[in-house]
């Protein structure tokens, strides 16, 4: 099922990720800001969902970031059905959190498949388009991409990577296309729930849920990022809950 636009928009927004939290939120926050939005997750049912109450400029696209082919096929349908993308926000992520240990060696892979690769590898999907016009890329990174801690080693590995990479990007890109790069600390998603090691599950989600900024939050920072004007690149946001140590 999709639901594409049947009124010209002027700007198309291409975000992974958004079948739930930040991504979803930001798909909401630049559909009613006038983007068409392109809706590209792994779980098709909820940006189904997701395009049929947005109603016109929304189209879901099934689509894993780990999946070239996935990407090219999703490329070409957001070209086809709501014209070139002008804005890509790179929000698919992932937090397997937990000591470093053999055990733990398949999230350590899967975060960097996804994390970091996957953003990678969207962005050259989706480059071309960007590059036709004016152009935005938002990366989403995490307070993690400055500091590391004990259990997050491999999670915080990816957001250095991805913060590093955005700034050569900007570099690369500038003027034509504009990078943005935002860090938020602890936001009330569904993010933490996917930890597989127990206890370290357990205190992360009991953290979280005291969580007091919302995805919401962090979607009309992005909305702002890319409203200013062309003259204008905001290309690094950190962001905490006020009570956040």
């Amino acid at each position: 099922m999709s639901n594409t636009t049947s009124t010209p928009r002027d700007r198309v927004a291409v975000i992974t990720g958004a079948s739930s939290g930040i991504g979803e939120a930001t798909a909401r926050a630049l559909h009613t800001a006038g983007y068409a939005v392109a809706l590209l997750a792994r779980r098709g049912d909820r940006i189904d969902a997701l395009a049929a109450e947005l109603g016109d400029g929304a189209l879901a696209v099934q689509a894993d970031v780990t999946d070239r082919d996935s990407l090219v096929a999703a490329a070409a349908r957001v070209r086809d059905e709501l014209g070139s993308a002008t804005v890509l926000v790179n929000n698919a992520g992932v937090m397997l959190l937990g000591p470093f240990s053999t055990d733990q060696r398949d999230d350590y892979r899967q975060m960097i498949e996804i994390n970091l690769l996957g953003a990678i590898t969207t962005t050259e999907v989706f480059l071309e388009q960007l590059t036709s016009g004016e152009g935005d890329i938002v990366n989403i990174s995490s307070v993690a991409g400055r500091t590391a801690r004990a259990g997050n080693g491999v999670y915080a590995a990816t957001k250095w990577g991805i913060n590093g990479w955005s700034e050569s990007l900007r570099q690369e890109l500038q003027p034509a296309v504009r990078v943005a790069l935002i860090e938020p600390g602890v936001v009330a998603t569904e993010l933490p729930t996917h930890i597989t090691h127990e206890q370290t599950n357990t205190s992360v989600n009991e953290m979280y849920a005291e969580a007091t900024v919302t995805a919401d939050d962090i979607a009309e920072v992005i909305a702002f990022t890319l409203s200013r004007p062309r003259h204008l690149a905001i290309n690094e946001i950190l962001l905490r809950p006020a009570t956040q140590a």
